[in-house]
């Protein structure tokens, strides 16, 4: 149903986003109207789009992969390759959340009117131009052609194109997409600095080098920790940025992890906890009691109380669990197209 056409389209929107915010505030805008207009129980309606913007960092390229990437020293083009599986399982995951959920309670998502397939194909026309961005950045990152530096700026470029041929790029849209580019991107690097400075700190305290060795000599098993440190990622995040809960971490849990004996080389350990790590950061922007994709749909759905959002998206948060289980029990499935593609 229309439910599982939203999670289609963040699919879609997420690879060429990369942002979770981005993604929900978009789909907030664009898709909430039309659920309300067919009926959708409100608070069911928010959660589909609040988990469905989770989406813009599940589906690469991801700017929370490329922190990752930045902070661990990691192959850019192997995590977005890692993410590919586990992120179109988010959205299958999704649609079957939305499936049972609205055969268990009917009245949250009505049966709509069957539409005539001339009236289904001629909106898709329309994404032709987004979908030729998406395949250029991400086939050009995956097929080795350029960097996912260089990838960026011939997305931008092919978007600027694009915008130029059908007139509907505007000198001022030009200027307030530079303006926002610029405050992210600060954004991004006071984090980045504030990161360095605690990497320094812990660098000469050595406390990620004890607390390796602390747990090695504790003799838990390398899953048990795991599950530990993912648990807790998943806490951290109901009550702390994204970007802030991963810079904040990663020098402390990622050597620690990298250490542990999981019956693969630390490499494809590197890469595989990079993916957990994004799963269980999408948990956390879903979760009370902050939960930053809540929020946004809030914002923008005023007379929907959080409470009723929360309740909406609590089968999705079950499910990520799930999915989370899933990927920690089956490394393959993130690692399957790096080798693939090596």
């Amino acid at each position: 149903g229309l439910g599982m056409a939203v999670i289609g389209a963040c699919t879609g929107f997420g690879a060429i986003c990369g942002s979770a915010v981005a993604t929900t505030a978009t789909f907030s805008r664009a898709a909430l109207p039309e659920l309300r207009r067919y009926r959708y129980d409100p608070g069911f309606s928010c959660g589909v789009i609040a988990v469905g913007g989770t989406l813009g960092i599940l589906i690469p390229p991801s700017v929370i992969l490329v922190v990752y990437a930045i902070s661990t020293e990691q192959n850019i083009a192997k995590l977005f390759k890692a993410a590919l599986i586990p992120g179109l399982m988010a959205a299958a995951f999704y649609c079957v959340t939305i499936a049972m959920m609205t055969r268990r309670h009917p009245e949250w998502g009505p049966a709509q009117p069957r539409v005539a397939w001339r009236d289904r194909i001629g909106p898709l026309l329309g994404i032709i131009p987004a979908l030729l961005v998406a395949l250029v950045v991400v086939g050009g990152i995956y097929g080795g052609v350029f960097t996912p530096t260089e990838g960026a700026s011939v997305g931008a470029f092919v978007m600027l194109v694009i915008g130029l041929v059908r007139r509907t790029l505007t000198p001022a849209a030009v200027r307030q997409a530079i303006l926002q580019t610029a405050e992210t991107s600060a954004m991004i690097f006071a984090i980045l600095l504030g990161a360095e400075i605690f990497n320094a700190f812990l660098a000469l305290t050595q406390v990620p080098t004890a607390a390796a060795e602390m747990i090695a000599a504790s003799g838990f098993a390398p899953y048990t920790v795991l599950i530990g440190l993912l648990l807790f990622y998943i806490v951290l995040g109901g009550v702390m940025d994204e970007l802030a809960m991963i810079l904040l971490t990663l020098p402390v849990f990622f050597p620690i992890v990298t250490a542990l004996d999981f019956g693969m080389p630390a490499d494809d350990v590197a890469i595989w906890f990079g993916i957990l790590v994004l799963i269980v950061v999408g948990i956390g922007m879903t979760c009370p009691p902050i939960g930053l994709n809540v929020f946004v749909v809030a914002s923008l759905a005023r007379d929907v109380p959080v409470t009723s959002i929360y309740r909406g998206v609590l089968p999705f948060v079950i499910s990520d669990v799930v999915r989370l289980g899933i990927v920690v029990a089956f490394p393959a499935l993130t690692l399957y197209l790096v080798k693939l593609l090596e």
